[in-house]
């Protein structure tokens, strides 16, 4: 990512006053998709911190989380307010296009639950049919 931090070189004072944000700020503050935050954070040159994703084996990876720093998010807003930053339709929640991607995305993880339940029902059901008879 442009502009990342070294882990192991030490931020001027100033900086830690301040928090960084998690994702549930910056899109407070940011019309983009939270799934898309750290892709728009790479476009705006806006610093992040990444931490977890680290590989777990047979077993895939761990989650990624990201921190973003206060100032840049700040300065992107403004750019993305003024529309001086290009971010896809898709990615954003303020377009037709991003509100039918989340509505789809929303649609899907709802129906993939509710089919996980049901087949879950349906095997207790038979396991309990199974020691009654």
């Amino acid at each position: 990512m442009p502009r990342t931090p070294d882990p192991g070189v030490p931020e001027p004072a100033q900086e830690e006053e301040e928090p960084w944000l998690d994702r549930r700020e910056v899109a407070e503050l940011w019309p983009v998709r939270e799934e898309w935050l750290p892709g728009a954070a790479r476009r705006m040159d806006v610093r992040v911190r990444q931490y977890g994703g680290e590989s777990r084996g047979t077993y895939g990876a761990a989650p990624t989380f990201y921190s973003y720093h206060p100032g840049d998010v700040r300065r992107a807003a403004t750019a993305i307010a003024e529309g001086r930053v290009d971010i896809p339709s898709v990615w954003r929640t303020d377009t037709a296009d991003g509100r039918r991607a989340e509505h789809w995305s929303r649609f899907r993880f709802r129906l993939t639950c509710a089919v996980v339940l049901a087949f879950a029902l349906f095997i207790l059901g038979v396991a309990v049919y199974a020691m009654v008879t």
